[in-house]
């Protein structure tokens, strides 16, 4: 399989423009020849729940119009308002030919720690069960980025161990859409060194690949781990640089 990973400067105000950004990475993947591309956290709604549920559809079905006439899948990370009417932070999964194969939830939704009761994310998205997929024949599943790491000051649940779940399921590849938090540069060293060192233990622990991107907002910060590939050996076989917008292109053995 050859996965494409966009790091994207998420505008959390405009889907619009999200929209526009996608497009111009498909056309990079489509001429790369990539099988699939991943975007980050909330790529196209935003990284919120305020969005307007109906643009936001509207949208998802263009983008995913234009992958099938590109002839790439997608691993479409994007905040959605189901039909039950709930709202959920997703990874959404589609094949080279347009066909929905279903959607991530994020599971390990952020809260500070400390707080109660609990606020942030974990009182505006709903979660469900942990689902994998099959894409050209390979299982992969989806995590959304605490799912992966579950960082101890914004998670007030127990670490489930989501890729040892993944992988008990047969999964081969983990795509992880991330949207960290920025901070101080103290701050930002010390996650990304515990994000990636979890990228790797988890991906050496299951023997499974881990494909990554993360939010490049704003563009004059590092961000909160580095966007590419994990081998199942636990090492980088692609890494994009720390700041800015980048797409990579892999081979998978």
């Amino acid at each position: 399989m050859r996965v494409a990973g966009f790091q994207m400067a998420v505008n959390d105000s405009s889907v619009r423009e999200n929209q526009q950004k996608i497009f111009g990475a498909l056309e990079q993947a489509s001429a790369e020849r990539a099988d699939i591309l991943l975007t980050p956290e909330g790529s196209l709604s935003g990284y919120h729940n305020r969005f307007d549920p109906q643009e936001v559809r509207k949208t998802v079905e263009a983008v995913c119009q234009q992958a099938k006439k590109l002839g790439v899948g997608l691993a479409l990370g994007t905040c959605y308002v189901e039909e039950d009417g709930r709202c959920y932070n997703q990874l959404r999964f589609y094949e080279k030919d347009g066909r929905y194969l279903g959607a991530h939830a994020k599971t390990l939704l952020c809260s500070n720690s400390l707080d109660w009761p609990y606020s942030g994310e974990i009182t505006s998205f709903s979660s469900k069960r942990l689902e994998v997929f099959t894409f050209q024949g390979v299982v992969v599943g989806g995590l959304i980025c605490n799912d992966l790491w579950a960082n101890p000051a914004c998670t007030p649940m127990p670490d489930p161990h989501l890729t040892h779940q993944l992988a008990r399921k047969g999964a081969k590849i983990i795509f992880h859409a991330i949207n960290g938090g920025r901070g101080d540069p103290h701050s930002i060293a010390l996650n990304r060194a515990f994000h990636e060192a979890n990228q790797c233990i988890r991906a050496m622990a299951d023997g499974l690949y881990i494909v990554s991107v993360d939010n490049a907002y704003p563009l004059t910060k590092d961000n909160s781990c580095s966007s590419g590939v994990i081998s199942p050996q636990g090492k980088h076989i692609t890494r994009l640089p720390t700041q800015g917008e980048h797409l990579f292109v892999q081979d998978l053995a």
